[in-house]
């Protein structure tokens, strides 16, 4: 960590966020069930503002601006000074503000000890591809946070690129044959063709490794959501949320099956819940 080199992203991963528009990601497609499912499952486990919230590899502050205009105290941390640039422009707008935006290491935070009621780690588990790398992220995370503090995680799921590939007609592509091998066999993604649709550089997560890791960094009660489940999935996605009816029989049926261990893996997302 004392290489100054190693404290920034992969090249790929910079450059794919450079042409990606992250910033609106979450108003589209299937992400919009993400983005819904990720803020309740926040929302009905965290305290009641005002609490001090750590949002590590927030990205353009999409979730912080969202809790600090709630009323908590947010304060933004990612490895990306396009997105933190895109936060800053976001916060600004607001009434209420995040705390403090800063480019960081996930790895390395420069919050004191016992700093955060609860953090956020919703970028950083998967774009650190080494378990070691993982692990201390998620032991900053532990330090950070005071004892009875949250950690809210999230983690891509080993499957994930083959339900994608079979949902949305890239299944049969010969050059993402090698890249869902990989990901199956490995948890590995890597993209070698510079086709933004097919991501970038990552690690994706079992269940079990997920739950493993969290709880070798020291956390207790290590719970598990699903954040889409297969409601991902959906034929016309679009068309059924954009029907208010059929969007809230979707959120209700996820929410009714996410505490089937069995349907983890079929979850584009996972969310670890965890205590300090």
């Amino acid at each position: 960590m004392s290489d100054q080199r190693s404290s920034r992203p992969p090249s790929e991963v910079t450059s794919y966020y450079q042409q990606f528009d992250e910033d609106s990601r979450l108003q589209t497609g299937f992400f919009q069930l993400e983005f819904a499912r990720t803020k309740e499952l926040v929302l009905r486990h965290l305290p009641h503002a005002p609490v001090m919230i750590a949002d590590v590899g927030g990205g353009s502050g999409v979730y912080s601006c969202w809790l600090a205009s709630l009323g908590y105290e947010v304060h933004l941390v990612d490895a990306s000074p396009k997105l933190i640039e895109q936060a800053r422009a976001r916060s600004e707008k607001q009434k209420h503000p995040i705390a403090s935006i800063h480019v960081g290491d996930a790895r390395k935070l420069e919050f004191g000890d016992n700093f955060a009621d609860a953090i956020l780690l919703f970028g950083p588990l998967y774009h650190l591809t080494e378990r070691g790398d993982r692990m201390q992220s998620l032991r900053e995370a532990n330090r950070v946070l005071r004892t009875g503090g949250l950690l809210f995680a999230a983690a891509i799921s080993r499957f994930a690129s083959l339900f994608d590939s079979l949902a949305n007609g890239f299944f049969n592509k010969p050059e993402f044959a090698e890249i869902l091998k990989r990901d199956l066999a490995e948890g590995q993604h890597r993209n070698p063709t510079g086709d933004l649709n097919y991501f970038t550089t990552a690690f994706f997560h079992r269940p079990a490794e997920l739950r493993e890791e969290i709880g070798e960094a020291g956390f207790r009660d290590v719970r598990l959501f699903p954040i889409e489940g297969p409601g991902w999935l959906a034929r016309d996605f679009e068309k059924l949320w954009r029907d208010e009816v059929q969007r809230a029989r979707l959120l209700e049926s996820v929410r009714k099956i996410e505490g089937e261990p069995e349907i983890l893996g079929a979850s584009a997302h996972l969310m670890a819940i965890a205590k300090k």
